[in-house]
Parts: structure tokens; sequence; C-alpha cells
């Protein structure tokens, strides 16, 4: 059971280490954005905001984050298509929830 714990808390704390990532680019197409960086210090959010028929996701600031620009705090949240309630969350998040719910069967 320790174990568990121990991969756990490696998860967790490589998630919080690695610093907020983000899709950058400026593309015509919704699904064609796949590089992505980790956003530098002082930017705590992934954003896209589509303009004239372009699409452009990066990294931005909190206070940046004002309307038509659309803001998420998840890594890689910024990815999907956008819609009219802003992006929808994609990203690592649900495969460490499988990976971590994984392993506690393997443990339990």
């Amino acid at each position: 059971m320790m174990k568990l714990y121990g991969v756990l808390v490696l998860f967790v704390t490589f998630s919080v280490a690695s610093g907020l990532r983000c899709y950058i680019c400026v593309t015509s197409d919704p699904s064609g954005c796949t590089n992505y960086l980790t956003c530098p210090d002082g930017f705590d959010r992934c954003g896209s905001f589509e303009s004239e028929g372009l699409i452009d996701r990066g990294c931005w600031k909190k206070a940046d984050c004002i309307s038509p620009i659309q803001c998420c705090d998840k890594d890689l949240c910024n990815g999907a298509v956008l819609t009219g309630n802003g992006p929808v969350p994609t990203g690592p998040g649900v495969t460490l929830l499988l990976l971590s719910s994984a392993l506690m069967m393997l443990f339990i």
C-alpha cells in the first residue's frame, strides 16, 4: 500500500512541478494545432481566440483573459474546438486519473 501512495505522490508532484503547458499556434484548422510549450513565469492561463477565420492559441496572463479571449487553467486545455461556452478541457488530466485508478486496482 505504501508503494501506491509513493506513486500517487510522484504523479502529483510531477504534474505540479512541470508548469502549465498550452497549445501554441495560429491556424485556420480548429484541430490543426499540435505544438505546445511550457508557459513562462507569469503566464498562468492557456487561451484561444478566433479572428478573421484564424484561431490563435497560446499562454496568457489571467488579467489579459477578457472577451473575445477564452482562457482555461489546465494543461493543454486550449486545444479543443472553440464553442460558445469556451474551450472544452482536454489534456493529460484524464490520463493521470485513469492511470492512478489502474494502479489502485492493482494494489487493492
